[in-house]
């Protein structure tokens, strides 16, 4: 239970540069995939903070599985369209669509709202795969976030800060992903 709360404090903290972003810069100039991506990434985020919570969310899994499936989509079409970074974000809601949706469902302890059981996800292979990729990409990510501003120059604003995020949640999911496969 205090993992989970440790867990749930950390990803509740990494909404606040996701707002502060969306609030602060100028997508205008920037353009709206930057923007959909900082939505997106404010959402996996929140849904997280749902998945881990050991009081569960208001919304039932089912609804964060809508959620999921249409945040997928939106990212894999704009992908699919040549959309740089889309594929990561598509990655991640179908990650997330498939934690909500593999949970053990029979004899549910929190019933309809959305919260990590105890038990394992079906299909741990596909957990384990996944699991790889997040924390292949929170290790590259968070060496570029070391290395620091030199690395940052010239790019768009905002761009440690989601380095960052992206770092902290891949790093999340993966551990979610293997702890709940083994």
């Amino acid at each position: 239970m205090l993992v989970q709360w440790a867990l749930t404090a950390v990803f509740a903290a990494l909404a606040l540069p996701c707002v502060l972003r969306l609030v602060r810069l100028d997508y205008a100039r920037l353009g709206p995939r930057v923007r959909h991506g900082d939505l997106a990434e404010l959402l996996l985020v929140v849904a997280m903070v749902a998945m881990l919570s050991p009081v569960g969310g208001p919304i039932p899994a089912a609804g964060w599985q809508a959620v999921l499936v249409l945040t997928a989509g939106w990212f894999a079409v704009a992908w699919w369209r040549g959309g740089a970074g889309c594929a990561h974000h598509a990655l991640s809601a179908v990650a997330m669509l498939y934690m909500v949706t593999a949970m053990p469902h029979a004899g549910m302890s929190h019933e309809p709202w959305l919260t990590m059981s105890e038990a394992r996800l079906a299909l741990p292979l596909v957990a384990v795969a996944v699991a790889a990729y997040f924390v292949l990409d929170a290790a590259r990510v968070g060496v570029l976030v070391v290395r620091g501003p030199a690395v940052a120059a010239g790019t768009a604003p905002g761009q440690a800060s989601r380095a960052v995020c992206r770092a902290v949640m891949g790093a999340g999911m993966g551990y979610l992903l293997l702890a709940s496969a083994l």
